[in-house]
C-alpha cells in the first residue's frame, strides 16, 4: 500500500500540549474545540471511558466538517487510583485533594485517541502509564496550585512543566501521560493509509 503524506490535521480540543506534539511532528494544526460534554458513562472501565470520550469528540466534531476536511484527531486523558478517577479539577482545593492522594504514589494514566477520516474510517485505542509520585510536603502542594497549572489538567498536575518535580518515576509512554501517544498515532495513521516520515 502507498501512503499519503499526512500534512494537516484537524484537532477536536482546545490542549494547548496537544497543539504542541501535533505541529513537533510537522503537522499543520487546525483547532475546533468539540462540543461533547465529558462524563461518567455507566458500565464502563476507565480506559473504555477515555475512548469513548475520545471517539464522540472526533465524531461530533467530524459532522461539522467539510467533505475534504483532513484526519481528525481526538484524545482524552484520565488519571485513576485505587479504582478512582481523577479528570481535572473543578477548583483549588479539589486539586489539593487530588495531589495529597497521588502523594508517594503510582497511578495510571489513561489516554484514549481516536483518528477519524471521512474517507479511510476511524482508529481508536488506549495507552495506559504508571505514573508514581515522590512524597509532597503540604507546602509542595499549595506552591503547586498557586503556579496555576494543575487547574486545566487530569489529576491536576502536567508532567511536561512544573508537574515534573512532583514525579519519581514512569512506566510507559511519556507523550500519552501529556496527552496524546504520538508513536501510536503514527502507527494508527499509517492504518489509515497516512504516513507522517
Amino acid at each position: 500500500m502507498i501512503l499519503e503524506r499526512l500534512d494537516s490535521v484537524v484537532l477536536a480540543s482546545r490542549s494547548p500540549r496537544r497543539v504542541d506534539l501535533l505541529r513537533s511532528l510537522g503537522l499543520d494544526v487546525v483547532v475546533r474545540p468539540s462540543a461533547y460534554d465529558e462524563g461518567e458513562v455507566a458500565g464502563l472501565e476507565p480506559r473504555e471511558l477515555a475512548v469513548h470520550h475520545a471517539r464522540e469528540k472526533a465524531r461530533d466534531v467530524a459532522r461539522s466538517l467539510d467533505e475534504g476536511a483532513p484526519l481528525v484527531v481526538a484524545a482524552d486523558t484520565i488519571v485513576e487510583i485505587d479504582g478512582r478517577l481523577f479528570g481535572k479539577p473543578a477548583g483549588t482545593a479539589e486539586a489539593a485533594q487530588m495531589l495529597r492522594t497521588l502523594s508517594g504514589r503510582t497511578h495510571q494514566v489513561h489516554t484514549g485517541y481516536c483518528l477519524r477520516d471521512r474517507r479511510a474510517g476511524e482508529r481508536s485505542g488506549c495507552v495506559t502509564s504508571d505514573v508514581t509520585f515522590v512524597t509532597l510536603r503540604e507546602e509542595q502542594i499549595e506552591e503547586y496550585i498557586a503556579s496555576g497549572e494543575p487547574m486545566d489538567k487530569a489529576g491536576a498536575y502536567g508532567i511536561q512543566g512544573r508537574g515534573a518535580l512532583l514525579v519519581d518515576r514512569v512506566a510507559g509512554d511519556f507523550y500519552a501521560i501529556m496527552g496524546l501517544p504520538v508513536a501510536t498515532l503514527a502507527r494508527e495513521c499509517e492504518a489509515l493509509g497516512y504516513r507522517l516520515l
